[in-house]
């Protein structure tokens, strides 16, 4: 590895900084608030325990909603099954038999409102909005949908739904929000956040970030994190990704791949086989510890891997946000991404790689397929890149910082919704 790239990697990462994330608010005793001030708020989306874009921002948001006067639970629709549950002072609903939950979601919503009906019950979701197919979602009053959009224009299904009467819409990048207020939606804006943990950070566990990766100290480190799911089609781009960097990898024999995901996921792409097929040499890819993927990677040892790597490889045909492209640069390393939906937003720092349309039937609605030889060229500029690509990932990231987040916008979002 040459001296320059050495010196961005040390200059970028940190002695982790003592203390922890923000404490998890507990739900404050009746006697503690007056009834009456804040929502009775259900949050539909992914158990805050799931290491998932979705589960990580329940785990952050949740919180926040209960110390500002909001008596808040959540309706896991993934990560829990069988019976409630209470995680960190706040009690979880379980998930039902539909692929979505819709069967129970209102049933929850209702046990939950009956609790204290004088505090304007609201049912809150953080989910991709076309799932919600239920006649029942009509019998509740009030809704507050976060919703993803990631394609061009926004999807008819995801449209209907936000021009319900009973549902107040926040979208979650402001590429979500203009293509909302095209179809006629007048769309609130949050973006999603990420905690103070995401930073420069050198060692977990005594670990280099490069060690736990299991890539060399003087490799340079591509690092992909994203879900494997679906593969019809695959929207994380990831034959893309990979056969860009198998053609990358070689001219350039110390770069190696970290891939931070499932080998065969849910339903989604042969990770293995797809690298096998492109051409990347075994020797030169590494794929994350499958049992720890399952069991879940603690978010310090995600900021060492981010701070590792050289560069994160996050093109795809589409995001709704996109969370790993704030986290990678709050860690300091500069990302790649699509010059398309919210990934062209959150690159503060890095290379914007062009893209063809593709249409997405199921959505009827137009994905956006990465060039691979655009992939290829940013890969070659981030291998080239200057010494203060880090300072300016990081100071970008800050304006998605978990508190100002909260304050700046979802303050003023429930001060507003009826």
């Amino acid at each position: 590895m040459n001296a320059s790239r050495d010196q961005r990697r040390g200059g970028r990462t940190a002695s982790p900084r003592s203390g922890t994330p923000d404490a998890i608010g507990l739900r404050a005793p009746d006697g503690n608030r007056q009834r009456g001030i804040g929502r009775q708020i259900l949050f539909y989306t992914n158990a805050p325990w799931a290491k998932t874009g979705y589960g990580q921002q329940a785990a952050q948001l949740t919180p926040r909603l209960i110390r500002a006067g909001h008596q808040t639970a959540i309706h896991a629709n993934y990560g829990l099954e069988g019976a409630n549950t209470v995680w960190n002072g706040i009690e979880v609903y379980p998930k039902g038999m539909s692929a979505y939950s819709d069967d129970v979601t209102v049933a929850h919503y209702q046990e939950w409102a009956h609790r204290a009906p004088e505090r304007k019950p609201l049912l809150l979701t953080l989910f991709d909005a076309w799932v919600f197919k239920s006649k029942a979602f009509d019998m509740v009053p009030r809704i507050l949908s976060w919703v993803p959009v990631d394609h061009t224009p926004c999807p008819p299904d995801v449209v209907a739904w936000c021009k319900r009467e009973n549902v107040t819409t926040v979208a979650m990048s402001k590429f979500g929000q203009t293509m909302l207020h095209n179809a006629g939606v007048d769309a609130l804006y949050a973006p999603h956040g990420i905690e103070k943990h995401f930073m420069p950070t050198a060692t977990y566990n005594g670990m280099t970030g490069r060690q736990l990766a299991g890539v060399p100290e003087d490799a340079f480190m591509v690092m992909i994190n994203a879900a494997n799911k679906g593969n019809n089609p695959p929207r994380k781009s990831w034959g893309e990704n990979l056969l860009a960097f198998a053609m990358f990898a070689k001219t350039h024999p110390d770069a190696w791949l970290y891939v931070h995901s499932d080998i065969a996921g849910a339903q989604g792409v042969h990770l293995q086989h797809l690298a096998e097929a492109a051409g990347i040499p075994s020797d030169r890819i590494v794929f994350a510890d499958q049992y720890v993927m399952r069991t879940g990677v603690d978010q310090t040892a995600l900021a060492a891997l981010y701070s590792a790597a050289d560069v994160l490889l996050a093109c795809s045909m589409g995001e709704g946000f996109g969370i790993p492209v704030v986290e990678a640069q709050a860690c300091g390393t500069p990302v790649i991404t699509t010059n398309q939906t919210a990934q062209k937003e959150l690159n503060g720092s890095g290379w914007l790689v062009d893209c063809q349309p593709f249409w997405d039937g199921s959505q009827r609605a137009w994905f956006h397929l990465p060039y691979i030889r655009e992939i290829i060229e940013a890969l070659n500029q981030a291998y080239n890149a200057p010494l203060d690509a880090s300072d300016a990932a990081e100071a970008f990231a800050q304006q998605y910082e978990a508190d100002h987040v909260f304050s700046t916008f979802w303050q003023p979002i429930m001060a507003v919704v009826e």
